[in-house]
């Protein structure tokens, strides 16, 4: 069966098309494939804050995530299904559920709830600064390693930057954010790290694109649930839901969920994962750029210096943990 054909004739988002025709023919990809891909998940993900913000509007939060990953989750493993992948087992039902509800409840959930009074690009840079999460639980982990002294200080330089972004200090009205989200923010970026963490260590034996599929049918079901308890079905209007709103919900499907998910997949096959990990430290500034530009969010003094050291403690960061696993 010659899979790269049988990708076109599901008519698949060009770089998952891309991912497959690797898959099926190894070959090194050319520069401009690899160019495209990193424009691909620069823009994409770094967008995917402003898909939110608008997609709230007007779209109960939880209810939103949740039906968002149970629509690609199962477009993902329907084209698994199409390309002859065994069902899976219950054991990878079990860990991959686990894991989406880390990542897709707890991280991707609480951003999408803190969305509603937080702007895209702030949230950006403060889910931006996860990599300090990361490397606490990591250290935390059993046996996990402790980091370094240079990552340390990047930690508190990060850690500084974020609150001084955040401004505690100062109410709402006077530049400072809304508290509740603000914890929402930062409880989303440690559930984000569990589950980064975990997904490391479970021993599942699904390939990346079916553990993918089974993170967002599982992380779906939970947010599903979240959103029946916080009422989101309750007061779910179909009639009052903008075009606006509508459109970024399905921006937020297809590009997000699908095209960024799998242009990653292909770039981390395909390059270091030093420089795929550069994502982490571009999205937020693509993030503030468009909320400033579409949204007129606010990009005073406060979020340009807050923005410059969060993203040097993570590239900081990002090249320790890349030179300690190299």
């Amino acid at each position: 069966m010659n899979i790269a054909a049988e990708s076109r004739s599901y008519n698949l988002p060009e770089p998952l098309r891309r991912a497959v025709s690797s898959a099926s023919h190894p070959s090194p990809p050319t520069r401009a494939a690899v160019t495209f891909a990193f424009a691909v998940i620069y823009l994409v993900w770094g967008s995917t804050y402003l898909g939110i913000r608008v997609a709230v509007e007007t779209m109960p939060p939880f209810a939103m995530a949740s039906v968002r990953f149970l629509i690609a989750g199962a477009l993902l493993l329907g084209w698994m299904k199409l390309r002859g992948t065994a069902w899976p087992t219950a054991r990878q039902w079990r860990i991959n559920a686990v894991i989406g509800t880390f990542l897709l409840l707890g991280g991707n959930g609480l951003v999408v709830w803190a969305e509603q009074t937080i702007p895209s690009g702030i949230t950006a840079l403060l889910i931006g600064a996860g990599p300090l999460c990361i490397v606490l639980t990591e250290w935390a982990w059993p046996g996990g390693s402790r980091p370094g002294a240079i990552t340390f200080g990047a930690m508190l330089l990060g850690f500084g930057g974020v609150a001084w972004l955040a401004a505690p200090w100062d109410s709402a009205a006077d530049g400072g954010l809304n508290t509740p989200g603000l914890v929402a923010l930062l409880s989303a970026s440690v559930f984000w790290a569990i589950g980064s963490i975990y997904s490391r260590h479970a021993k599942h034996g699904a390939e990346p694109f079916l553990a993918a599929a089974l993170q967002m049918l599982g992380g779906g079901v939970a947010l599903g649930v979240t959103a029946l308890l916080h009422g989101d079905f309750a007061r779910l209007d179909l009639a009052a839901i903008s075009t606006r709103s509508w459109e970024a919900f399905f921006y937020l499907i297809i590009m997000g969920s699908l095209v960024g998910f799998s242009t990653f997949v292909w770039l981390m096959k395909h390059c270091p994962p030093a420089r795929v990990a550069t994502y982490a430290y571009v999205n937020p500034v693509v993030a503030v750029l468009l909320g400033w530009l579409l949204l007129d969010e606010p990009f005073g003094p406060r979020t340009v210096v807050a923005s410059a050291v969060i993203v040097t403690s993570v590239v900081i960061i990002t090249m320790q943990q890349n030179r300690r696993s190299g």
